[in-house]
C-alpha cells in the first residue's frame, strides 16, 4: 500500500471533510491556532513545516526542560518553570546542517512519539485535518507512554494556549489527548473546573479523548439498599493497587474489607480518618475523606501495599452495609488499564461512565472513538452518561428539573489510525487519543469558517459543540441519540457548518 492510501483518506471521507476542504469553502484551519498539550512533538518532521521548509509552530514550551538565563533559555513570561522555544529559533533549528545540530539550537525530542501522532492527525501538512493551522505546542513533561502530567502543568498549558488566542486576536482549539480514572467523574474538580472556566476566555474550545477505559474492568457502580459485596480479582504480580471507593456523604455505609485468606478490615466512614491495617501480606492504607467546598460527594480512598514484592492475589471483597441510606449509591474505580495487570478487574463491572478524566468537564468537547470501517462503537472508548428530559435521572447520575445532558458529545476515527512517528514514518493507532484530533482539527476548520472569515464570529465554545453535535451521524445499531457510548453520533463537518 503506498503512501497516498495508507493516510486514512477513509477515515477523512466518512468524517465529511474532504466536501469542505476539496471544494468550496475549501477550509484547511488558516488563522486558527491548534494547542496540543502532550510529550511534545518531531518539529523537523514534514508534517509541520511549510512548502518553503520553515516551521508551523508558533511557539513549542517544554515544560520538562531546565531554564538557563546564561543561554537565553527561558521560560514563557510570568512562568517560572521549563524553556519557551519561538517560531524563529525552530526555524534556526531546521535551517541547521543536521538533525543533531538543530537539537543543540531546540533540544526538544518527542521521546513516546504520542504528542508527535495527535499533532499529525489534528494539523499534519500532508496527512492532517487542518493543515494549515498554526500550531502551540506544550510538552507536559511526561515522554514516557500512559503516563499523565501533574495537574498544575496541565493548568499552566491551558492558560499559556488561551492567552495566546487572545493576545494574538485568534480563535484556538486545544487537544488534550489524555487523562486517568482517578476522581468522582462528576465534573465538579478543580480541574474540570478549571477547563470549564477556560473555554469561556477569548475564542476557545477544548477538545478531549474520552479514555481507552471503556472495556477494561476497572469501574463498577450501583445502589445498596440491602447488604452489597463487591468482588475485585487481582492477579499474581500486582506490585501495588488503589481502589477509590465514592459515594454522596449523606449516605452512611459500614465497609468491610475482605481479604482472599478471609482476614478483614472494617472502616466507618462518617469522619476524616486514616486507617492502616495489614491482611495477609498486604497492608492496607485507606484514607477517608469529607465533603469538599465544590463537591457533596466523599471517597474512601484504598491503597495495597505489598509486604513483600507483590499483594496477595485472589478475590478481595468489599462488603457494603447501609447505616443511614439516602440514595444508596456508590461507585468504585481502579487504576487506568496501563497500569495494573491485564486480569485485575472487578468481577461485575459497569461500562457506564467510564471515560476518563478531565474528559468529564462540561463544557469541552468529549469525543469517544468509534470504526469507521465497521461503523461501530469501539469498546475500549470510555462511555459516559445521558440526562433525559423524561426521566431526570440516570446512571449514577442527578440533575434537577430534568435538564438534558450527556457525555460523550460525539465520536471520531479511532481504530487503525495513520500517524506520523518521530522516526520519519508512519504508522496505525488506535484510542480516542487519536479521535479527539480529528474533532479538534474539525473545530479549527468550523473556527475559520465562522470567525477568520466572518460567518459567524461567534463559532466557539458551546456554540460549536451544539453545531458538531447537530451536524453528528447517527451510526447503526442504536436505538436513542444521544447515548453513553457514542453521543450524538459520528463526525460530519459537512454537516456541521451553519447554514
Amino acid at each position: 500500500m503506498d503512501f497516498q492510501q495508507n493516510i486514512d483518506t477513509y477515515a477523512k471521507d466518512i468524517s465529511c471533510i474532504p466536501q469542505v476542504t476539496q471544494r468550496s469553502p475549501n477550509l484547511s484551519g488558516k488563522g486558527v491556532i491548534i494547542a496540543i498539550l502532550d510529550s511534545g512533538i518531531d518539529y523537523f518532521l514534514p508534517e509541520f513545516r511549510l512548502p518553503n521548509g520553515k516551521t508551523r509552530i508558533l511557539a513549542l514550551w517544554d515544560q520538562s526542560a531546565t531554564p538557563d538565563e546564561e543561554r537565553g533559555l527561558l521560560p514563557p513570561q510570568g512562568y517560572r518553570e521549563g524553556v519557551l522555544y519561538t517560531r524563529e529559533q525552530i526555524d534556526e533549528a531546521l535551517a541547521a546542517s543536521s538533525r543533531e545540530e538543530g537539537l543543540a539550537i531546540v533540544p526538544q525530542r518527542d521521546i513516546s512519539g504520542h504528542g508527535t501522532a495527535v499533532a499529525g492527525v489534528a494539523a499534519g501538512t500532508r496527512i492532517g485535518v487542518a493543515p494549515e493551522a498554526e500550531l502551540v505546542i506544550v510538552k507536559l513533561g511526561n515522554p514516557l507512554p500512559n503516563t499523565f502530567p501533574r495537574t498544575t502543568q496541565l493548568m499552566r498549558g491551558i492558560t499559556y494556549a488561551v492567552n495566546m488566542g487572545v493576545a494574538m486576536d485568534r480563535p484556538v482549539v486545544i487537544n488534550l489527548s489524555f487523562g486517568n480514572t482517578y476522581g468522582d467523574h462528576r465534573g465538579e474538580s478543580l480541574l474540570e473546573r478549571f477547563i470549564d472556566n477556560a473555554s469561556e476566555i477569548g475564542r476557545t474550545s477544548i477538545v478531549i479523548g474520552s479514555g481507552n477505559e471503556g472495556n477494561s474492568n476497572g469501574h463498577t457502580a450501583g445502589i445498596a439498599l440491602e447488604v452489597t459485596n463487591v468482588e475485585l480479582a487481582v492477579t499474581q504480580y500486582e506490585t501495588g493497587l488503589s481502589v477509590q471507593f465514592w459515594k454522596h456523604f449523606n449516605d452512611q455505609f459500614r465497609l468491610r474489607i475482605i481479604s482472599p485468606g478471609g482476614e478483614e478490615l472494617v472502616i466507618e466512614n462518617r469522619k476524616l480518618d486514616i486507617v492502616r491495617r495489614t491482611l495477609e501480606q498486604t497492608q492496607l492504607l485507606c484514607y477517608v475523606g469529607e465533603p469538599l467546598p465544590y463537591s457533596v460527594n466523599q471517597e474512601i480512598f484504598i491503597d495495597f501495599i505489598p509486604q513483600d514484592t507483590y499483594i496477595n492475589q485472589g478475590i478481595w471483597r468489599f462488603e457494603l452495609t447501609p447505616v443511614d441510606g439516602i440514595t444508596g449509591e456508590y461507585r468504585f474505580y481502579l487504576p487506568s488499564y496501563a497500569i495494573r495487570n491485564a486480569g485485575t478487574g472487578f468481577f461485575l463491572p459497569t461500562p457506564e461512565v467510564t471515560l476518563t478524566i478531565p474528559s468529564t468537564s462540561m463544557r469541552a468537547i468529549t469525543v469517544g472513538a468509534y470504526d469507521p470501517r465497521r461503523q461501530n462503537y469501539a469498546d475500549f472508548s470510555g462511555r459516559g452518561y445521558v440526562y433525559r428530559y423524561e426521566e431526570g435521572r440516570t446512571t449514577g447520575q442527578n440533575l434537577p428539573f430534568g435538564i438534558a445532558f450527556n457525555k460523550p458529545d460525539l465520536v471520531a476515527p479511532g481504530v487503525d489510525i495513520s500517524v506520523p512517528t518521530p522516526e520519519g514514518t508512519y504508522e496505525q493507532v488506535s484510542g480516542t487519543s487519536f479521535a479527539a484530533p480529528f474533532v479538534t482539527g474539525s473545530a479549527a476548520l468550523l473556527m475559520e469558517y465562522g470567525v477568520v472569515r466572518g460567518n459567524d464570529i461567534y463559532l466557539y465554545g458551546q456554540k460549536l459543540k451544539a453545531f458538531l453535535t447537530d451536524g453528528a451521524r447517527q451510526l447503526p445499531g442504536f436505538e436513542q441519540f444521544p447515548n453513553d457510548m457514542v453521543g450524538w453520533g459520528a463526525l460530519c463537518v459537512s454537516e456541521s457548518i451553519p447554514r
